[in-house]
């Protein structure tokens, strides 16, 4: 049976916070592609991630600026996140940016459309969607989700190099500020306006986004592993994955178990 039949099984969710480009998007690709259902519309990134995990589409058209998370983060969310027996979504980038934006998306083989939405470009990506949703008899489902991990890896920028790193964190304790070298500290997560510093001799909050915090520390020594962890290699006891091929970093003198992100998962390669 041909996927890109009539079937209420293939269905796309279009993130876009600017309703009449959602609205005007989602009556192109029903004239385009009548057999798709559109399932929904997100207003923004913390929405998309939401509904898509709910709705487990096969296509996901995600505009890249969009108040709370842009799309690149949501679909760096998503591909933490995603869990079912459904394939990954196919994601297809909706951006605004100029030529050089769009030359990155190109190098790293990522699908999007610029606004405003012509129907010949959309058409192209529609051909495209449909050849990966349905392969040739014998021939494996495309992995959606690797497809996506490896085009992130070439769009996510590289953390500059400081002058000097830090040997010291000042982390709060209720009232107590702490001096812990950073050679004790398991991991830092980030934890709404803060960043959870752990150690051996427990946990103390800094006010200092990871983005931030990255740069500072010694990269052959700290390496991040989801979007909202930096884990140091040398308290990394073990790594193991379950069936579902979900990689988790167990460590030295602490409980704690890390769940690494698809799109960090290569770093463990020989672990």
């Amino acid at each position: 049976m041909n996927p890109t039949a009539a079937s209420p099984s293939l269905r796309a969710l279009i993130a876009e916070d600017e309703p009449i480009l959602a609205a005007t998007l989602a009556a192109t690709l029903r004239r385009l592609w009548p057999e798709l259902d559109i399932a929904g519309t997100a207003p923004n990134g913390v929405a998309a991630v939401q509904q898509a995990l709910a709705l487990q589409p096969d296509v996901l058209f995600l505009d890249i600026k969009m108040p709370g998370q842009s799309g690149l983060e949501a679909a760096q969310e998503l591909a933490e996140r995603w869990e079912g027996a459904r394939p990954f979504p196919q994601i297809v980038f909706v951006t605004a940016y100029d030529d050089y934006a769009v030359k990155a998306f190109e190098q790293a083989a990522v699908d999007y459309v610029m606004k405003p939405v012509s129907d010949a470009r959309l058409a192209r990506t529609v051909e495209r969607l449909k050849a990966r949703l349905a392969p040739a008899p014998g021939q494996a489902d495309d992995d959606g989700l690797a497809q996506l991990v490896e085009q992130m890896r070439a769009l996510l920028p590289a953390a500059s190099a400081p002058a000097e790193r830090l040997t010291v964190i000042r982390a709060a304790v209720g009232n107590v500020v702490r001096m812990i070298p950073v050679q004790d500290v398991a991991y830092f997560q980030a934890l709404d306006k803060y960043v959870n510093v752990a150690s051996g001799d427990g946990d103390a909050l800094i006010r200092l986004s990871l983005k931030d915090l990255l740069p500072q520390l010694d990269p052959d020594q700290f390496r991040q592993i989801s979007r909202g962890a930096i884990v140091n290699m040398r308290h990394v006891a073990s790594a193991s994955r379950d069936d579902a091929g979900k990689l988790t970093l167990n460590l030295r003198n602490r409980a704690d178990k890390l769940r690494v992100s698809p799109l960090f998962a290569h770093l463990f390669r020989q672990m």
